[in-house]
């Protein structure tokens, strides 16, 4: 079926800017706050991140679809967004590997999107105005009823999400004679977190998300990890109470991404909604301590407030984003314990900042030797 043949959409943002395009994927109406990925490859790793859920995802990349989708490229058990905003979308896919096309994937999965729009338009109001609620349909074309679904869609700010994406039961991966054992508390991780831990000889431990301290170290770990996740992390009173446990103990602990900023909170430093995020695959990230930069992937809503760590008497500042200064790392004076805003696994996105899993096993083994 030809694209101009197939069913219209409408794109309906807070700010009340209205567009019209094609469905692709599931038919219906589904809301998030809308955000922006300048990532040029890897969509389906995107779609599958965790740290996306409530959120609608547009493609700066012109032209999404063209390598179809892959079942063993997820990064969870499958697309954690609430909507697509694409501008041009390819029905057609030529990997051999593929193993749907990604309209398949997306019908597959109930995901609702929009093609054939000016994501460009879509992308400077968010720029330009800041994070905002929006919604998909392909079922409603009244402006008026569309706005009255819209205020039903709740805001990310003071919104506690990593209850929703967590794993149910506690799963064990990597050797069962390996060496070292990390406990990982799951507040949202991506696949390709853990297969950066396993890759190094690490069994982990996976518990959900309001898993207690005393559960976590009954596994006897050698070190912490706390994972990537959606929502606000001011919200995340149990997370913050476990890192606070954790680093009591003094065994080494490493957070990514929301793990990060649960990290400063339980050290006494605060976050703050940013204005419209960073995601991508493109952002540059100054290592304070070796001096050197790397190209970095990012994907976050919420960050933490630099004056609060700079002011800090147990933080110390360590990396930092060379796009806007705001902080891409941390380390706790005195402890084994650092974090980044950034994501080292990289999936998708360059490489440069995967020297930090090797920091971590490094830590461990240090402080196992004492």
């Amino acid at each position: 079926m030809k694209i101009q043949e197939k069913k219209k959409a409408y794109l309906l943002l807070a700010d009340g800017q209205w567009f019209e395009g094609t469905s692709i994927g599931s038919e219906g109406t589904s809301g998030g706050e809308i955000c922006f990925n300048t990532g040029m490859t890897g969509y389906q790793e995107v779609y599958t991140d965790p740290s996306y859920y409530g959120q609608i995802v547009v493609n700066t990349n012109s032209h999404i679809g063209n390598y179809g989708a892959v079942d063993r490229e997820q990064e969870s058990d499958g697309p954690k967004i609430k909507g697509l905003v694409i501008n041009d979308f390819s029905e057609m896919h030529s990997r051999f590997e593929a193993d749907n096309s990604l309209d398949e994937y997306l019908k597959k999965h109930n995901i609702v999107g929009i093609a054939d729009l000016d994501t460009r338009k879509v992308v400077k109001s968010i720029r330009s105005q800041g994070a905002m609620n929006a919604i998909i349909s392909s079922d409603i074309a009244e402006v008026e009823k569309l706005q009255a679904e819209l205020e039903n869609v709740p805001s990310m700010n003071h919104l506690e999400l990593a209850t929703k994406v967590t794993t149910k039961e506690p799963y064990l991966l990597g050797d069962e004679n390996a060496e070292l054992k990390v406990a990982v508390l799951d507040i949202g991780v991506k696949k390709s977190i853990l297969t950066n831990l396993t890759d190094r000889g690490v069994q982990c431990k996976v518990f959900p998300a309001e898993t207690p301290f005393e559960e976590l170290k009954a596994y006897n770990p050698d070190g912490y990890f706390l994972s990537n996740g959606p929502g606000d992390p001011a919200e995340m009173g149990y997370a913050i109470e476990t890192a606070k446990k954790i680093m009591e103990e003094d065994k080494p602990l490493f957070g990514i991404c929301l793990g990060h900023q649960v990290i400063a909170l339980a050290s006494g430093a605060t976050t703050f909604k940013m204005h419209h995020g960073h995601r991508g695959l493109n952002h540059p990230v100054k290592n304070l301590i070796t001096g050197r930069s790397e190209v970095t992937s990012q994907n976050h809503g919420f960050a933490v407030d630099r004056d609060s760590v700079e002011q800090s008497d147990n933080l110390e500042l360590t990396h930092i984003n060379l796009n806007d200064n705001t902080v891409a790392g941390i380390r706790v004076k005195g402890k084994p314990v650092f974090s980044v805003q950034h994501h080292p696994e990289a999936s998708p996105g360059p490489h440069d900042s995967r020297y930090l899993f090797d920091d971590f096993i490094q830590l461990i083994n240090k402080h196992k030797k004492k």
